[in-house]
């Protein structure tokens, strides 16, 4: 996914309020930017730090600039992170349709944000061409690392996480494929496991759903301030 102007680099300042941040631009002046997460974003809030943001002409909007990115080191070198919660559907879909993801590809229709299960949404519906059953597709965003290499979901208490793994189940139970794919939005992971200290419900679900069937995936991205690619496939960990 190529953006459709450079990323503006800036100086975080502060985030607050879950969804804004103030930051410094490189001309010194001084903005507010939508921050588009709802996690914790655990160790990659620190003021000062090097971010990236992507500008909206749209007279509609509130904020013109939106954080995407911001630059973490955890000993080995700074790395671009992606922190735009909302990116890895359009992520995930585009690397499917380009066959970057082989175990999702040979299906004719793709559909996004299809209701099913309990009021939900699906993030990608296939169907067709390679099965008779459909396949339920739903994405998670992952950018916590503690540890150098180690990506980590979740980063806070997500019950709405795992209701999806839930619902994600009884679409097995219907006959159907299921599959979570966690998408790690930063090119410094090698492997992913949960991090089950701090939501022990969430990773005890990824296990019941993992034994009912559900199929667990993990894809890193490429990321720089012109473009976000699906680039590589990882190790989970916690699969037993």
């Amino acid at each position: 996914m190529k953006f459709s102007h450079p990323l503006v680099p800036g100086i975080l300042v502060q985030r607050y309020k879950r969804f804004l941040a103030d930051v410094t631009l490189a001309d010194g002046s001084s903005i507010t930017a939508s921050c588009p997460n709802t996690g914790s974003m655990l160790g990659l809030t620190a003021p000062g730090s090097r971010v990236w943001l992507s500008e909206s002409d749209s007279p509609a909007r509130k904020y013109r600039h939106t954080w995407e990115m911001i630059e973490a080191d955890l000993g080995q070198g700074p790395h671009l992170v992606g922190i735009n919660s909302g990116r890895p559907n359009a992520l995930v879909t585009e690397a499917i349709l380009d066959g970057r993801i082989p175990e999702l590809a040979g299906y004719v229709n793709l559909k996004r944000e299809v209701k099913y299960g309990i009021n939900s949404r699906i993030d990608v519906l296939l169907s067709g061409g390679r099965e008779d059953r459909n396949c339920y597709v739903e994405v998670k965003n992952v950018h916590l690392m503690r540890s150098a290499g180690e990506a980590e979901f979740p980063d806070s208490k997500t019950e709405r996480g795992a209701k999806h793994l839930r619902e994600l189940s009884s679409m097995v139970d219907e006959g159907h494929r299921a599959v979570m794919v966690f998408l790690v939005q930063r090119s410094d992971a090698e492997k992913f496991s949960l991090a089950a200290d701090i939501d022990p419900a969430y990773a005890a679900a990824f296990q019941t759903a993992a034994a009912s069937g559900v199929e667990m995936l993990c894809y890193r991205c490429h990321l720089s301030p012109t473009e976000i690619r699906v680039d590589k496939r990882l190790e989970i960990a916690d699969l037993t």
